[in-house]
């Protein structure tokens, strides 16, 4: 019995030295991944500042090739005009009659509501748009400095053109494209490309609009700039003209048909209303956007934002030189585990 005693002491006892001898090895399982997993920064300072040469190599080597990719971009210029919407007389007026004859208006088949937009953002709306831009770009024949400008001679004040896409000697478009484009740019490219250079910023209270473009000569920037604000105006202006005459012709009839006298005062009323949006078109330059402040040439560049390029090009050159060496010296780790 003594015996059978021992023996089930003896193995109760190498079972809990069993379990602890488990325990101790796992806690050093795990402290030895912990210790893989965390970083010694002590040692990565090291390895880095071994390969110091390296790094600064990398370093010097971007920085001196974002330097020159600065210098030799072309220079933005960027012109501005601030306008103020002018407001609507026309509209004031038949809301106006709206107000006064609504019934009587709605008997005989007159809205005097109105589409209720507000012409200025209308106008930009237009501003925007794919046909007026185009037409811009076709009845002032600017295809060529808008799609081939390839940067300004500030001394020569001269456009300089890109060879590869337009041969200034021959006349003609020589740039190489895959189809379906070809080598004169398409009505829809030159949108797309205006689109870029042209900026629209309104006020929060839309009070004051105004317009930047950016291109690589000054002076041409200002040009467009201003014929596109006179374009803009004149386009409003013709819509509202033909609007007006068609609104004439129509009242004019209504007033011979109509025998009440009550709708006969309101379509008096209406002509006269057409009658000064005609007027304001004829004595109107600046019909639906008024310059307040016009726009200058500016020969103080936007674009390029050469310090950035160089500091960037900095930090990415150090980023590399470190990247290079860390991997560098994992491969001789490797090498020296496999006895190389």
């Amino acid at each position: 019995m003594d015996d059978i005693s021992n023996s089930k002491k003896n193995m109760s006892y190498v079972e809990e030295e069993g379990n602890s001898r488990c325990c101790i090895n796992r806690k050093s399982s795990e402290e030895d991944f912990a210790e893989q997993d965390s970083i010694d920064f002590g040692v990565l300072f090291s390895i880095l500042w071994k390969g110091k040469i390296l790094i600064v190599v990398c370093t010097f080597l971007m920085s001196v090739a974002s330097v020159v990719f600065a210098i030799y971009q072309p220079n933005i210029y960027r012109s501005q005009v601030l306008l103020s919407p002018i407001s609507d007389e026309q509209q004031g007026g038949l809301a106006a009659l709206a107000n006064q004859f609504g019934g009587i208006a709605s008997l005989a088949g007159i809205d005097l509501s109105g589409d209720g937009s507000d012409k200025s953002a209308v106008a930009l709306e237009v501003l925007t748009s794919r046909k007026f831009i185009m037409d811009f770009i076709e009845n002032h024949d600017i295809l060529v400095p808008l799609m081939a400008s390839a940067g300004w001679s500030f001394d020569e004040r001269t456009l300089i053109y890109d060879e590869d896409i337009y041969n200034i000697t021959l006349n003609t478009w020589v740039r190489v494209v895959s189809p379906p484009f070809k080598a004169k740019p398409s009505a829809l490219e030159a949108y797309e490309v205006f689109m870029d250079i042209l900026s629209i910023s309104p006020r929060a209270d839309n009070s004051m609009i105004i317009l930047s473009l950016e291109h690589h000569s000054p002076e041409i920037a200002k040009q467009w700039l201003d014929k596109l604000v006179d374009d803009l105006n004149l386009r409003i202006k013709v819509r509202d003209q033909v609007e007006a005459n068609r609104s004439l012709e129509y009242l004019k009839v209504q007033v011979e048909k109509t025998k009440n006298t009550e709708i006969s005062s309101l379509l008096y009323q209406l002509i006269e209303e057409q009658t000064k949006t005609l007027m304001f078109t004829e004595i109107r330059e600046e019909y639906i956007f008024e310059t307040i402040d016009p726009a200058v040439i500016n020969d103080d560049e936007v674009k390029p934002n050469r310090p950035t390029i160089a500091i960037v090009g900095l930090l990415i050159g150090g980023l590399m030189g470190c990247l290079l060496v860390l991997v560098r010296n994992t491969f001789k780790q490797k090498d020296t585990m496999n006895g190389i």
